[in-house]
């Protein structure tokens, strides 16, 4: 008879948590988690992004830009099809990328192309970039892995290199510093070896990732100091080569080795005061993408690049796209109006094109992410309106745009790549795994070649540019080689 006892007092329990539940679920937020900014005491935030959210004055433009046809002006002869806002993607604005590629594909032994790609932890450890550049290097041949920082908060998790580092190097990132001693290199960091009693090394070995199964031409890039007595020992095997540091201009280079090595490792000796940024991996061929990764970057701290030092980097690297995939961190914030970062980030997009002169700009928007309502996981409100702003700012600047939330799937999608078998996200419904990396890449890869081979067709029907009067210069203007 307790047995029963115990049974209905248990029964008559959870009916009075069943309808006190139905009876207080009118009293309750819609939304679990709360709308405001959420303590960044423990999360890696950009601190422009912390200063341009508390300077936000709440006032909502007026948007004209949505029920606009969209029509471009030539060039190099060429004009796309007129877009609508809803499905704008702005490959005439990625034409000069377009004929690179072209140039490339018919005069494999005498171009090349390098893409440069910023974003935050969502290409962290090289993911989605690696894949990105895998797609490229397939089509257009070329081997390495590019531009790679002297430290990382994510080398111990790339597969691409592997790299290793002593922990005495003294960093300073564009994240946070906005005055730094040096200027920033193209990677957003400046790093100095001023532990002088003990000796600060960096360690790199290729992997069996495709295409980078040697560390091809390994390249230092450093800046300008007064040090003259600064040097490299580059270990390679049992060899050691003493280098020595030259840093007169703005953005020096060194190379460790006249062939590939499988691996290597360079001790800095007294090379104090001197920035050094990275190292280069690329055989000169091809496809070269860089990955510029940091985690809680809002895309706003590139406006801190120093333009002249950006030239000079672009003379030696020669960049053909700027892709930018920013949008995870300014989720975080909650709010729907995103008129603040339209205008930030067009201001942003400018400055960069003041550091990199005629270089094709491309912007990649937020991903889905997903946030509880109603104890059940969802799109997050603030997805639609940051995509909205993000296509905005890219039409402003004449850049090209990737709706990375429709080409996943639009609402939804990411509660779908999280609880899928095989799994394409993680439970944090925010980040992929290296299974969605592959896929989100293959997105991006398929949409920019659909405008490549636009381009090609349209190129094709163009009419031979006239011949006009040479300016003082001896340049005829508006040719283009066929």
């Amino acid at each position: 008879m307790k047995t029963n006892s115990y049974f209905f007092q248990s029964f008559a329990i959870v009916l009075l948590a069943a309808g006190a539940f139905i009876g207080f679920k009118q009293f309750l937020p819609k939304k679990i988690f709360s709308e405001g900014v959420p303590n960044s005491k423990n999360v890696l935030i950009d601190s422009m992004l912390l200063d341009a959210v508390a300077k936000d004055v709440k006032a909502t433009a007026k948007d004209t830009l949505i029920n606009e046809k969209i029509v471009f002006d030539p060039t190099l002869g060429i004009t796309f099809p007129a877009e609508k806002f809803e499905d704008y993607k702005g490959y005439q604005y990625l034409i000069s990328f377009y004929e690179k590629l072209y140039q490339l594909e018919t005069n494999p032994e005498s171009e090349s192309v390098r893409i440069a790609y910023f974003g935050d932890s969502m290409t962290d450890g090289d993911m989605i970039v690696q894949d990105l550049r895998a797609d490229y290097q397939t089509k257009f041949g070329g081997h390495g892995v590019g531009f790679v920082s002297i430290t990382s908060e994510s080398a111990a998790s790339r597969s691409s290199i592997t790299h290793q580092y002593s922990g005495n190097w003294k960093t300073q990132s564009y994240l946070n510093v906005k005055r730094p001693r040096s200027p920033f290199g193209v990677n957003g960091h400046v790093f100095f070896a001023n532990d002088t009693a003990h000796v600060e090394w960096i360690r790199f070995k290729a992997n069996n990732a495709k295409f980078a199964t040697m560390l091809d031409n390994p390249t230092l890039f450093y800046g300008r100091s007064s040090n003259l007595n600064g040097k490299v020992d580059v270990i390679i095997g049992k060899d050691t080569i003493v280098k020595s540091l030259t840093p007169n201009s703005l953005v020096n280079t060194l190379k460790i080795s006249s062939s590939s090595v499988k691996s290597f490792k360079a001790d800095f000796i007294k090379a104090d005061s001197i920035p050094i940024f990275g190292f280069n991996f690329d055989d000169g061929k091809g496809v070269h993408v860089d990955n510029f990764s940091q985690r809680g970057n809002s895309g706003l701290p590139i406006s801190t690049f120093n333009p002249a030092v950006m030239q000079a980097f672009n003379s030696k690297l020669g960049y053909d796209l700027i892709v930018l995939h920013y949008g995870t961190n300014v989720l975080n914030y909650g709010t729907k109006d995103y008129t603040w970062y339209d205008r930030s980030m067009t201001k942003t997009v400018n400055h960069l094109k003041e550091c990199f002169p005629g270089v094709a700009i491309l912007i990649v928007s937020t991903a889905d992410k997903s946030t509880k309502y109603d104890l059940e996981m969802k799109t997050d409100s603030a997805v639609v309106p940051l995509t909205t702003a993000q296509k905005r700012y890219a039409l402003k600047t004449q850049s090209g745009f990737v709706n990375l939330y429709t080409l996943m799937g639009g609402d939804g999608s990411m509660v779908k790549w999280v609880e899928e078998e095989p799994a394409k996200a993680n439970k944090d419904y925010t980040h992929f795994n290296h299974r969605g990396a592959k896929k989100i890449a293959g997105l991006l890869y398929e949409q920019l070649n659909q405008g490549y081979e636009k381009y090609k067709a349209l190129r094709k029907k163009r009419k031979p540019a006239e011949k006009k009067p040479s300016d003082s210069t001896g340049i005829k203007k508006d040719s283009v080689d066929a």
